[in-house]
């Protein structure tokens, strides 16, 4: 039997994407890697070539945001290994590698890192892409799954640089509506800092040393990081942010040729499971298993938790202002999809806009 492609599954993140992480784990095909990519980052795709201690030095190296984060017990929803933590602490540094990833495997992460430190590191010089290869192989061969499925949020504007490192790989643009991400954007430690930043950014103008001097900061303990995180800022900034993900991610999307690219509304696999999770497994190589498909929309039920209050209606309306110009790209590509599909056919109707539900689904990532 053939090797399925690579697939990344690609979003803004609080899209629904870590619960789609966690139906694809319960698939006995599926090699399920949740925030590998982004949790590397910067440097996660180097041009160059690396050497596999340089390899293993990215994948092992801590992530001072998310160490001051444990530290103060208040770690990412993310961040697994913080909850269910091992011999790794936010004061010593948890691996990147440890901090999602390998949980998400595993209940024994720290065994599984030690296993792949000696078979990753002693690998020879060459383009990154061949040592995630390895990597995935080694994962494959101890946690099951051959058709590798790589799913990090805020992974959108990565699209080109995973074209040009892995040519072969196909990709899912898992989306949600605007406002309802936006407003769970507006309710997560690393998108609250990410909105701050760019605050900060557009008050300083070309200078940027305000944003600058908050990234440097944030690992230091003397910082008042949740004072930081309780500056009051506007839904609607979460909206722009949005929306701009959506826009510069879409014309990504566009470039890729129209086989290796699908769109997934997190509202259409929460409304019609079988039918969007069939879709998906068709994609990237997989048979949709009944057991699975029942499995997951028993996960798919069991994550939904009551709607929460929204907005007052004049913040309502200035989140869904701020978010027109993304809903606009996901509509027009949408319909360029359709017509795609089914040539001299008509476009799907634009999908219509869902009010604030709040879909908080298994932390809304």
């Amino acid at each position: 039997m053939s090797r399925p492609p690579l697939t990344f599954i690609v979003g803004t993140g609080r899209c629904g994407s870590t619960a789609l992480s966690d139906v694809l784990r319960l698939h006995p095909s599926v090699l399920s890697l949740s925030e590998l990519l982004t949790t590397l980052e910067p440097g996660a795709l180097p041009d160059g070539p690396v050497d596999g201690a340089e390899f293993w030095k990215l994948l092992a190296s801590s992530r001072p945001f998310a160490d001051r984060m444990i530290r103060e017990g208040t770690p990412v929803p993310e961040h697994l290994y913080a909850q269910r933590p091992g011999r790794f602490t936010g004061t010593a540094g948890v691996p990147a590698l440890c901090l999602t990833t390998l949980p998400h495997l595993t209940d024994d992460p720290d065994a599984l890192f030690d296993v792949l430190r000696p078979e990753l590191s002693r690998r020879p010089s060459g383009p990154v892409a061949g040592h995630y290869r390895a990597l995935f192989d080694a994962l494959s061969a101890r946690c099951g799954g051959h058709a590798v499925i790589e799913r990090s949020g805020f992974s959108l504007s990565l699209v080109p640089r995973l074209r040009q490192h892995f040519p072969e790989a196909r990709f899912v643009h898992l989306h949600r509506n605007g406002p309802d991400c936006a407003l769970s954007m507006s309710r997560h430690p690393g998108y609250r800092l990410l909105a701050m930043t760019s605050q900060l950014a557009e008050e300083d103008g070309e200078n940027g040393e305000k944003a600058a001097e908050l990234g440097r900061r944030l690992a230091d303990d003397d910082f008042d990081v949740s004072a930081a995180l309780r500056h009051p800022l506007p839904l609607e900034r979460f909206g722009t942010l949005w929306s701009r993900m959506i826009t510069e991610g879409v014309a990504h999307l566009d470039a890729l040729p129209a086989d290796l690219r699908m769109s997934v509304a997190f509202e259409d696999v929460l409304a019609d499971p079988e039918r969007e999770l069939t879709r998906l497994a068709e994609h990237i190589g997989v048979r949709a298993e009944p057991d699975w498909l029942r499995a997951a929309g028993l996960l798919l039920d069991a994550g939904r938790p009551a709607d929460r209050a929204a907005p007052p209606t004049a913040a309502q309306e200035a989140l869904r202002d701020s978010c027109a110009p993304g809903t606009r790209a996901l509509t027009a590509a949408s319909a360029r999809d359709q017509r795609a599909r089914e040539p001299g056919g008509p476009a799907r109707p634009d999908r219509p806009d869902r009010t604030l539900r709040n879909l908080e689904s298994s932390g809304g990532h």
